[in-house]
């Protein structure tokens, strides 16, 4: 099992540098879900030995059900509405942040050596990981003009703190985590009624549209 961990949290940072290196909407969105796939895996893989399967199979099951299909299909839905395909003039260019990506993934690892964790048994890739993915997703939040990638910037943003639940995973109810999920579902809902609004008033989704809005 601990080569498949190693694989997961491997994959998971792959796809962090990836989206970062992506224009295509669609290969973005997809990359988002495959990342919440892994994230559910990674939930069973990290269970431990005096923690409760069924508790785990939940968390699991409702990661999976959320951030792996019903998100990523909304979102489909809503790039197809919109007729866009690709972020075409981002604010930081995409080897810039290819490059900030790559720093931020090399920091995570010399930063999180030095701090204390709840148990001694926890991978040694669970906090870098979650460090780097939240840096990934405030740099797509920051870095890009469409509301649909800066959508799919805080879905990644809120995978790395799921990973850092993970760590938290033998302390925390059920419930809690259910209603960070659900907490996550519900914003998306509240940004998509946003962008289609976005596109509504100005034909497009280029968030620089908002400056031109007067009081």
């Amino acid at each position: 099992m601990g080569a498949w961990t190693d694989m997961a949290f491997i994959l998971v940072v792959v796809l962090d540098l990836f989206l970062l290196a992506s224009s295509r909407l669609g290969a973005a969105i997809r990359a988002v879900a495959l990342q919440g796939a892994l994230l559910s895996l990674l939930a069973l893989l990290l269970t431990s030995s005096g923690h409760s399967p069924g508790h785990m199979l939940v968390v699991a099951g409702g990661a999976f059900l959320i951030k792996a299909i019903l998100i990523p299909w909304l979102m489909f839905r809503a790039i197809r509405e919109m007729a866009i395909r690709r972020e075409m003039e981002p604010l930081v260019g995409y080897v810039p942040s290819m490059i900030l990506g790559g720093v931020g993934v090399v920091l995570s690892f010399a930063f999180s050596r030095g701090l204390p964790l709840p148990t001694h048994e926890m991978h040694p890739f669970l906090v870098p990981t979650a460090l780097a993915t939240v840096w990934t997703g405030l740099l797509l939040v920051v870095s890009r003009r469409k509301a649909v990638t800066q959508v799919l910037g805080f879905l990644v943003l809120e995978n790395g703190v799921f990973v850092f639940g993970l760590l938290l995973t033998d302390f925390m109810p059920v419930m809690v985590e259910a209603g960070v999920l659900l907490d996550l579902l519900a914003a998306v809902f509240v940004m998509g009624i946003v962008m289609f609004q976005i596109n509504r008033e100005f034909a497009s989704l280029d968030t620089d549209a908002l400056s031109s809005l007067k009081d």
